[in-house]
């Protein structure tokens, strides 16, 4: 079985379009979290995934918009928030409050999580990929983690830890949208960044009214 990993979409329809017409077949696709936030299209990124019933586990942008959970943003983030909240609808509101912290999913052989997996607050801890260890993993084959927009895979004995890298808003130096593809049988990873229309992006982010900087950094992978 093939599951396409993705994760910190933030609201960008354009790269998540993209990166689903490039990724190669897959049987699923799983999200680790951060469907809305920062860019424009809040609303059309959760009904993506929902139309696809997308496994999908919380982030702490999505906890803000949907939970009223308050977070140190900072101005650019605290608009992002803002602009989401007064995007959605309630049925999608209620979508977004509804996804747990975690997921284990085909048969606990994949777990999803945003932040760090032992992080009793969820969000605070920031793992990055020189800091995965098969300490990170419990019973699962593959932990699959996001939000610190930075791709990267290490393989253990114990299993596999993979960060797909951001969708939407890239921080690895590299501004194409990431995703990562598992084979759960074979227990590999491959990742995958795609290019898309970034000035299409910049160009709704001035007409949202949103900070420039939510576009000039995409250009940036920053």
């Amino acid at each position: 079985m093939k599951v396409g990993l993705i994760s910190d979409i933030h609201g960008n329809r354009v790269a998540l379009e993209a990166v689903l017409e490039a990724m190669p077949p897959v049987d699923e696709v799983c999200c680790a979290g951060d469907v809305v936030g920062y860019n424009p299209w809040p609303a059309d990124c959760v009904d993506m995934l929902r139309d696809r019933d997308v496994p999908t586990v919380m982030g702490n942008h999505d906890a803000a918009v949907a939970a009223e959970t308050p977070f140190r943003f900072n101005g650019m983030a605290q608009a992002g928030v803002e602009h989401a909240e007064a995007q959605l609808s309630d049925d999608q509101l209620e979508w977004l409050a509804e996804l747990p912290a975690e997921r284990h999913v085909y048969d606990g052989q994949l777990k999803l999580v945003h932040g760090h997996p032992d992080d009793p607050d969820r969000y605070t801890r920031y793992t990055y990929p020189q800091e995965f260890t098969p300490r990170l993993l419990g019973d699962e084959d593959v932990l699959v983690l996001g939000h610190t927009h930075v791709q990267g895979v290490e393989r253990f004995a114990e299993g596999i830890v993979v960060n797909p890298g951001s969708v939407g808003q890239p921080r690895d130096g590299d501004p194409r949208a990431g995703y990562a593809v598992v084979d759960l049988e074979a227990l590999t990873v491959e990742t995958g960044r795609v290019e898309y229309d970034i000035e299409a992006v910049q160009t709704a982010v001035d007409e949202a009214g949103l900070p420039d900087r939510i576009g000039t950094r995409l250009a940036r992978g920053e």
